[in-house]
Parts: C-alpha cells; sequence; structure tokens
C-alpha cells in the first residue's frame, strides 16, 4: 500500500481514482455476444460456453440428479452456517414491509401506495475464482419475501461442466427451479432476452466481472432493469489510535482477495497505527492463499494519515466507498457524518465479513462511487409501488376548479373537459 500523509483537498481526486478499464473496448467485446444470444438462444449459450469456459453443455439447465449429488457433497457445519445467515437475512429484510397508509390530500380526495412485486428476476452469481453462493441468500431470500413469481440463476459451470456444490445447495435449499450453468455476458442476454432454456426476465441482479458489467448496462438501455451499476468491490477504513493493527489489516485483505481490480482504502489521524496496520498486512497477506490477487490489488490501494477526524470523514464522503468500517473509538458520534456509504460496520468487533454472510444485512452494494446516488439491495429492489387514487363527488368539487386552471395554463385542454364534464355531472 502506498502511504500517503495529509493530502491537501485539492489532490482528492486524483488521489482517490478507482482502478480503470477502457468500457468502450469492452462494449466493443460485449455487444456482438449479445445480439448473437438474442438471435440463436441455446445455440449461441452452449458454442460460448465451450468457447470461454472451454466446457461442452449436454443441458443447460442444472439437473434433479445434480441437485441431489450436490446436496451430498455440502458438510453439516455449511449447512448450519447457511440456515443461521438465511433466518438472519429473512429477519431483517421483513422488517422492511411497510403497510399501506391511505392519505386523503383534500376532502373527498384519497390517495395512497401499494406494494407488487417484480414478476420475473433474474439473478447472476459469479463461480469463478470464488463461487459466490452467499450472494443467493442476499438475493433470492428478499425476493422470496417480495413475492417474485418466477426467479432464474445463471452461474458459470466449471472445467467438468458442474456447478459449485454449496451454489446448488443454496439455491434449491431457497426454491429457485430454474438454475442455468450459464456464465459471462451470455447469461445476462439469455436473463435479458429470454432463450428456449432460460426465460426472459423483467430485471436483472447479482455481482460480476467488467464483461457482466457491461453487459447489464447494455440491457439496461434497452429497457431491462438492474439491480445498481456494479464495479470491483472495496472498502474504506477509518482508523483511530484506537484501532487494533491487525484488524484492520485483515478487513482490508478481506477486500484486496476479491480480484486484482479491487481497492481498499485506509484513512487514518495516527501515523503510528497507519505503520503498524501496513506492517500486519505484508504479514498476514504472506500466508492467504489468494495473495497474489491480493497482492494485486494493494497496488491499487492507499493509506492515506490526514490531521482530524473531520476531515477523515470529509475524504470518505468523497470517495463514496461500497463499504465502510470505522474503527475509532467514538463510532457512534460519527454516524450522522456518513453520507456516502453502501454499508457501514461500527466498532472493533464488526468486520466487514459480517455483512458479506451473517449478520442480516445485504452485500450487494453500490461500487465505484455510486454510493453518492444509489442504495444497496433491499426488498425494495424486488418490488415496485404502484399508486392509487379515490375521488369522490364531494373531491371533485372541492379540488376540479384548480384542476381546470392548472390544464388551461398548460394548454391541454381535453385534461380540462374531463374535469368540466364532471363538475356538471
Amino acid at each position: 500500500m502506498q502511504k500517503i500523509l495529509y493530502p491537501s483537498i485539492d489532490s482528492w481526486s486524483e488521489l482517490l481514482k478507482r482502478p480503470v478499464f477502457d468500457a468502450s473496448s469492452l462494449e466493443e467485446r460485449v455487444v456482438p455476444i449479445l445480439q448473437t444470444v438474442k438471435s440463436q438462444g441455446d445455440s449461441a449459450l452452449k458454442e460460448m460456453t465451450q468457447k470461454f469456459d472451454g466446457v461442452q453443455l449436454e443441458s443447460i439447465l442444472v439437473t434433479e440428479a445434480e441437485l441431489k449429488e450436490a446436496a451430498s457433497l455440502v458438510s453439516t457445519d455449511l449447512k448450519d452456517a447457511i440456515q443461521i445467515a438465511r433466518a438472519n437475512i429473512e429477519k431483517f429484510h421483513k422488517a422492511q414491509q411497510v403497510t399501506v397508509e391511505k392519505v386523503e390530500t383534500t376532502k373527498g380526495v384519497v390517495c395512497w401506495r401499494e406494494s407488487r412485486a417484480i414478476e420475473k428476476v433474474g439473478l447472476y452469481i459469479p463461480g469463478g475464482t470464488a463461487p459466490l453462493f452467499s450472494t443467493i441468500l442476499m438475493l433470492v431470500v428478499p425476493a422470496k419475501i417480495a413475492g417474485c413469481q418466477e426467479i432464474v440463476l445463471c452461474t458459470p459451470p466449471n472445467k467438468e461442466g458442474k456447478v459449485h456444490p454449496a451454489i446448488l445447495y443454496t439455491a434449491n435449499l431457497l426454491g429457485v427451479t430454474k438454475i442455468a450453468k450459464v456464465g459471462g455476458a451470455q447469461a445476462i442476454a439469455a436473463l435479458a432476452y429470454g432463450t428456449e432454456s432460460v426465460p426472459k426476465v423483467y430485471k436483472i441482479f447479482g455481482p460480476g466481472n467488467q464483461y457482466v458489467t457491461a453487459a447489464k448496462q447494455l440491457v439496461n438501455k434497452e429497457g431491462v432493469a438492474i439491480d445498481m451499476p456494479a464495479g470491483p468491490s472495496e472498502v474504506a477504513v477509518v482508523a483511530d489510535e484506537s484501532a487494533t493493527p491487525s484488524f484492520v489489516a485483515a478487513d482490508l485483505l478481506s477486500q484486496a482477495e476479491h480480484g486484482v481490480d479491487s481497492q481498499v482504502i485506509l484513512i487514518s489521524t495516527s501515523e503510528a497505527v497507519v505503520d503498524k496496520i501496513i506492517q500486519e498486512v505484508v504479514n498476514q497477506l504472506s500466508e492467504l492463499p489468494r495473495k497474489e490477487m491480493a497482492a494485486k490489488s494493494l497496488l491499487n490501494s492507499k493509506a492515506i494519515v490526514v490531521d482530524s477526524m473531520d476531515v477523515a470523514m470529509d475524504m470518505m464522503n468523497a470517495y463514496a466507498p461500497e463499504h465502510l468500517i470505522l474503527e475509532v473509538k467514538d463510532y457512534m458520534s460519527l454516524i450522522p457524518k456518513v453520507i456516502n456509504a453502501g454499508s457501514v460496520f461500527l466498532g472493533h468487533y464488526t468486520p466487514e465479513s459480517a455483512g458479506d454472510y451473517a449478520s442480516g444485512t445485504n452485500h450487494t452494494l453500490p461500487t465505484n462511487g455510486y454510493a453518492t446516488a444509489y442504495s444497496g439491495v433491499s426488498l425494495d429492489s424486488f418490488i415496485k409501488k404502484v399508486t392509487f387514487q379515490e375521488i369522490s363527488k364531494e373531491g371533485i368539487q372541492n379540488l376540479g376548479a384548480a384542476i381546470e386552471i392548472m390544464a388551461a395554463t398548460e394548454e391541454l385542454f381535453a385534461h380540462k373537459n374531463a374535469v368540466s364534464l364532471r363538475l356538471k355531472d
């Protein structure tokens, strides 16, 4: 990690830049994939899986036999852990349900909103360098609570044409009935347009590599909703002299190991603590199985020393991290200062890993600075709000004149007439 001391505010923009890639060249490669799947369906999916994954698929959809085999390969301890996580995620997301409140805006005019589930949703679950079965919990649990009628899951197969047992077990446990062994941009195309095996959906969720992200953004332009713009995973840690260096180092590395294009940022009011954390990062890195990947990620990462906690929080908000960890003594006092962050982890005993797996909060979060305007996935991500209004004779008499003059001023006289006829009735 690069250590930077007391940077001036006019240098923050450059200092906090994420690793960048050429999106235009990505689109040039992704567009033909989308078009081919759209026109050729399953045959294109099989051909691309052979080309990109080196696997010749007999069946695109996972079979009942594969689901049974997966269940037998998952340990009892992992099954128990999944159930604990499921229960916590259900509890947190059920609490997001709201009751319908009718509002009488004018005497005789009643308005309200009701929730309706998005009928068909598609989930993309990475299965390459890390089989993210935890993301299935984060997406299927709220989708089920919302009442989504059809949940379709796409995930890439391994070199043997199989899907990681934990992915299949978790998806089956939660009631996903269609699981396609397809990855990459071609999976997003299948969900967006539909094929003989993969149903077309209305909204696509889930993380992925740069090609998956580009594909999601492209189909979004064609009217298929997506959860949010997403990029490589990231964390910002704000630490003071009370921070435990080994804890902070572990938190930084837990994000760095996601991929070579991930980024971690440390902001501290203590140079001595920063030096100890950097040494801990070096020590712990050497013991990690994914140390080469994490080491490359650390090349994009920075440890920044500032002169006050106010400056630290201003810098953090300018960065707008996916994950924010406040490893400081008086973390509760900083909560009002958090403006831009996907999910926040408070104190010395709240690792980001808890939110990734089992505390109950959702780990599908805005990255790449989108936390300035986007929230993470929640129950609301799987529902639409439909507004209703009911106007009585008394209500139209009370409100009609206001509508008439507004419509006339906009020179929309059919609008005005729709009210005038009712007033004359």
